[in-house]
């Protein structure tokens, strides 16, 4: 059966289109259109003209490649900046009639849900407790859990766009305004401090995106279509950070490993990194390649539930 997958997301709407084969599946084809939806003013909660258009001509395009392959069943989930927008069912209904597919907003919670499914086939998790982490532009997702149970987890409305649009940081971004941004997080991301507390965790399991930026960045282990996980030393890590938090924007250009899709965010992605660091005792990154897209596979493949 012919399945495609489409995630919605602040930044980019990513298609993944797989064969499954009873309790397997195979990769057909995966892409992705930029989009930036947050880019002109997420914080009023409403898709702009311009990123309105943006967002349908991108399902328009993966409309397209879904027909080639004569896929038989599409699920395209929506997250944080069309769940937010007040116009959110303009752009749905204006989908359906342009490029004839019908979008689901999912709530945070199903979102982390999705993403936990998604990673646990990508990372060998085991029984201690690790922290998975999904950086959007419009939403955070975090996740306790395990290889059996998911302990805890949250969507919080602190995606890297967001972020962007209440402190507007300089060029470089300044100490006080990273110190600001640091205290934000202290506040918004109080729920997530009082429950690491509750647990021994030593691993954080970062979530495709913003995480695959970091190890192309170090630069010391490419990514491969047929591995699903990296290891990232935290000494890389942390060297790879402090440069890029104190880099301009004409600097970045020159970053390699940087796609110039992340160039703007990609500062306030590290800051959030940095904060959960100092948060939890660390002793190991693992990036996970697979995200929302793989879990929905997952959880219809190993819970028989509908995608």
């Amino acid at each position: 059966m012919l399945v495609a997958i489409i995630d919605l997301g602040t930044n980019t709407f990513g298609l993944l289109i797989v064969d499954i084969q009873g309790n397997k599946y195979k990769t057909i084809h995966q892409s992705r259109e930029v989009v930036k939806l947050g880019q002109e003013n997420i914080i009023d909660n409403i898709l702009p003209p311009e990123a309105f258009k943006r967002g349908i001509t991108a399902l328009c395009n993966l409309s397209k490649i879904i027909r080639e392959y004569k896929v038989e069943t599409i699920r395209a989930f929506a997250t944080s900046a069309i769940r937010e927008a007040s116009n959110a069912n303009d752009f749905i209904l204006e989908v359906k009639k342009q490029a004839n597919i019908d979008i689901e907003i999912i709530s945070g919670d199903k979102e982390a849900e999705l993403i936990y499914y998604g990673n646990k086939m990508a990372v060998e998790i085991g029984q201690e407790p690790c922290l998975i982490m999904d950086i959007g532009g419009g939403s955070n997702e975090f996740i306790i859990a395990n290889s059996t149970s998911v302990f805890w987890k949250q969507s919080f409305k602190l995606g890297v766009a967001r972020l962007l649009n209440i402190f507007k940081p300089e060029n470089p971004i300044s100490e006080k305004t990273r110190q600001s941004i640091i205290e934000y997080l202290k506040i918004e991301l109080q729920p997530l401090l009082i429950e690491l507390k509750k647990h021994s965790i030593h691993t954080l399991i970062g979530s495709s995106g913003a995480f695959e930026s970091v190890l192309n960045m170090i630069g010391k282990e490419e990514i491969k279509p047929n591995k699903t996980s990296y290891d990232i030393n935290l000494e890389d890590y942390h060297l790879i950070s402090k440069k890029t938090i104190h880099s301009t924007a004409e600097e970045r250009i020159l970053l390699p490993g940087l796609i110039p899709m992340r160039r703007d965010m990609i500062v306030l992605s590290y800051i959030l990194i940095d904060f959960i660091l100092n948060n939890v005792q660390v002793k190991k990154i693992t990036l996970s390649t697979y995200s929302l897209k793989e879990g929905a596979i997952t959880l219809f493949m190993e819970k028989n539930q509908p995608i």
